[in-house]
């Protein structure tokens, strides 16, 4: 429900701000007051086109903010999560417009682009006039508020999963076609591949650590030598470990006869007779592999060799070969098993398909069902509203070549203005008055269903007066019931009607060198002047102000 409008600097308007509740309002006001400059700063608020021109002259740039109280469950909600945009209880659009045509979009303060704020003004505001229908422009709308009447929203969603999982089976179908002819076309090469692969065995990383030992046994070669050398001065015929152990037992034995002197000397000794078993180890260690044998050296070259080979045949690294080997015998058991394959997926593809057309049926069936219901509602209403020559019906074209995920139905609003008249599409045949009642007929059937919670009309009483004009505000207070609706109004029959009142005038500021939109919410007696007004035109009488009250009465009555 919109609670609050703000708007700053857009055409005559300054600054205005109109609290908003829910029921039925009217606004009024002489032509030329600015009713059309509150509606369409509304609608700027709500992601329309933006135009330099809003801008009030003189200033830098406008602004409009709508704030709106939404139920839990409210599809915006959905909408927000999506968008990443937190909200509590309300959700405030607001709309930059600069007098240089930019625009700047924002919702709880969050910046936005500027298709997230149509989204969610579509999801919460309606704006219907005699000459803007956009919401029936496009007959999926049609479809969409049959579906809302007849309670299909479900069984709508059940056919869109099970149209994807049909499209999902016939797109695996193709994948696999596609597959196996590739595979087929390749199938010699393949085998050869595949076999010389398998002979070869790669492995991951065997690359590198064949490398990594071929340089150490290269390596090794060349400190052969020297580690012999080495080897001999620690653990040779000429090693000192033998007279070192031997002056350390000695030292031992005198110990006790001067342990101050002999103590230190025999720890050192012990530490180097220590650091030198160290050093024999780690010599023999490295002898033991710089020994290698000549022919591992070579095999481990001829190794690499047909890796690196194998790598440039198949432009794959190294690495990357047993891999590709198993890719190469997967493709050939594709080919292999095909066959097979291919009978299990046109299997599924015909179950998904069959599922998919079963339900596709029962849904226009219950769509049948519910535009016959929908049809003799709206043609219910339409003789108070002067239409009752004419005919609305629901066209339902059923196609099972035109499947798509909303079923097989295309489903569009036809009427018949007159009798003996050619019947034809809503959108085509309805005057603009004519368009307007059938849409207000629309809604009042609709408004628990198919209907945004906003609902703003504009005017769509011009041209009609008395009984019809009554009409129309009795069926706008009935939707007032429902949903919040905000209408633009010349009938003193639809002004009466409204639980809330709002007079638009248009004021002199600075001693007449420039004026402003005012709007303003009118008391009880307030009301009943301007009502009269309506009536009676630029003279108020007493008797147009009988006749106001006689209004405002029977509407409370």
């Amino acid at each position: 429900m919109l609670a609050r409008l703000s708007i700053r600097d857009i055409v005559l308007i300054d600054r205005l701000d109109i609290d908003f509740a829910s029921g039925l309002s009217v606004l009024t006001g002489e032509t030329g007051a600015g009713k059309s400059i509150l509606l369409d700063a509304f609608a700027l608020a709500l992601g329309a086109r933006g135009d330099a021109a809003l801008v009030r002259q003189g200033a830098n740039q406008g602004q409009v903010t709508a704030m709106f109280e939404l139920s839990a469950s409210h599809p915006a909600r959905a909408q927000l999560r999506e968008s990443g945009i937190a909200t509590d209880e309300a959700l405030i659009l607001r709309r930059l417009q600069f007098a240089d045509g930019r625009t700047r979009a924002f919702v709880n303060d969050q910046p936005v682009s500027v298709q997230v704020l149509q989204n969610l003004g579509s999801a919460l505001v309606e704006i219907h006039g005699q000459h803007d229908a956009r919401a029936l422009v496009d007959t999926s709308t049609h479809r969409r508020l049959l579906d809302a009447y007849g309670r299909l929203e479900d069984d709508s969603a059940a056919i869109e999963l099970l149209w994807r999982a049909r499209r999902e089976a016939e797109d695996a179908i193709t994948k696999h076609r596609t597959e196996v002819e590739r595979a087929a076309r390749e199938a010699e090469w393949l085998r050869h591949a595949a076999e010389e692969l398998a002979k070869l065995a790669p492995q991951p990383g065997e690359e590198t650590a064949l490398a990594e030992r071929r340089t150490d046994m290269m390596q090794a070669e060349k400190v052969a030598g020297d580690l012999n050398d080495a080897h001999d001065a620690v653990a040779g015929s000429a090693s000192p470990v033998p007279a070192l152990s031997a002056a350390v037992r000695r030292l031992e034995r005198r110990g006790a006869q001067a342990p101050g002197l002999v103590a230190p000397a025999v720890k050192a000794l012990d530490a180097a007779l220590n650091a030198l078993e160290e050093a024999r180890a780690h010599l023999e260690h490295a002898l033991l592999v710089a020994n290698h044998d000549p022919q591992e050296l070579e095999r481990i070259e001829e190794r690499l060799f047909a890796l690196r080979a194998a790598g440039r045949k198949y432009s794959s690294p190294v690495d990357a070969l047993n891999a590709l080997a198993e890719r190469y015998a997967g493709d050939l058991a594709l080919i292999d098993a095909g066959a097979e394959r291919l009978a299990g997926l046109e299997k599924a593809a015909r179950e998904a398909a069959a599922r998919y057309d079963a339900a596709a049926a029962a849904l226009s069936a219950a769509r049948k069902k519910a535009a016959d219901k929908l049809d003799k509602a709206v043609n219910g209403e339409l003789k108070p509203l002067k239409l009752d020559r004419a005919k609305f019906s629901t066209e339902i074209e059923s196609d099972a070549a035109t499947a798509g995920p909303n079923g097989i139905d295309r489903v569009e609003f036809w009427v018949q203005t007159n009798p003996g008249t050619r019947p034809g599409p809503l959108m085509k045949v309805a005057s603009g008055g004519e368009l307007a009642r059938f849409l207000l007929a629309l809604k009042v059937v609709l408004a628990d269903r198919g209907s945004a919670p906003t609902l703003i009309f504009d005017e769509i009483d011009t041209g009609v007066g008395g009984a019809v004009a009554d009409a129309i505000g009795v069926r706008l207070g009935r939707l007032g019931d429902r949903v919040q609706v905000v209408t633009v109004t010349h009938a003193p029959q639809v002004a009466a009607r409204a639980e809330r009142h709002y007079l638009i005038t248009k004021d002199a500021l600075e001693k007449g060198k420039r004026v402003a939109t005012r709007v303003t919410e009118l008391a009880p007696e307030r009301r009943r002047e301007e009502i009269a007004r309506m009536l009676a035109g630029a003279e108020i009488t007493e008797e147009a102000r009988a006749a106001a009250e006689k209004l405002i009465r029977a509407a409370a009555g």
